[in-house]
């Protein structure tokens, strides 16, 4: 696949222009060609590259979602930082309102996948999965390993449930004070 100038594919930089059009604009009921014509390309490239806007839209999730692990494993170098502060800093950049059109777009897709369309199904691939091993290294490092992953497991749906709980209410004060509570009962002050 060719390289553009700054050593990006033509997928790459469709899918880099496709995340931040989500970012910006959320997705609604936009079309394979009105998205196409907000990134300066055809819909037929998009197809070539992605297979369809249902395919588009779960590589934008997917890399959405790396890039929150990337940044998790960025947090998790600093070895003198307690969990507490960790799990406080990774739940300030997954709520950050910026990424509010990226979640929304996450929980649709999600749960047209729970309800089995087909278009949908490919996002359920380790949509859990991998998150559990990182966070069970920060949760649970002096744990048994299926102990540990339960917790990590624990952790994701937590998450998961006060980001629908933050988009759905958009009450940022009690949602981060239930998160908060969550980070006291899971990392308490002796391990924090």
């Amino acid at each position: 696949m060719g390289r553009t100038e700054n050593g990006a594919s033509a997928r790459e930089r469709l899918l880099a222009g496709a995340i931040a059009h989500v970012s910006e604009h959320g997705v609604g009921e936009i079309s394979l060609r009105a998205m196409a014509a907000a990134l300066g390309t055809s819909h037929r490239m998009l197809i070539y590259h992605f297979g369809s806007r249902e395919g588009l839209l779960i590589e934008v999730i997917r890399t959405v979602e790396e890039q929150q692990r990337m940044a998790l494993a960025t947090i998790l170098e600093d070895a003198d930082m307690p969990p507490a502060e960790i799990m406080r800093r990774m739940w300030a950049r997954v709520a950050d309102p910026a990424l509010w059109p990226n979640e929304r777009l996450f929980f649709e897709v999600y749960a047209q996948a729970l309800q089995g369309s087909p278009h949908a199904l490919p996002l359920l691939d380790g949509i859990v999965d991998a998150w559990v091993e990182p966070l069970a290294a920060l949760v649970a490092p002096d744990r048994a390993k299926d102990e540990a992953r339960a917790e990590a497991r624990l952790g994701v749906a937590v998450v998961r449930g006060l980001l629908l709980d933050l988009l759905a209410t958009g009450d940022r004060e009690a949602v981060d004070a239930a998160m908060e509570r969550y980070i006291s009962a899971i990392a308490p002050a002796s391990r924090a």
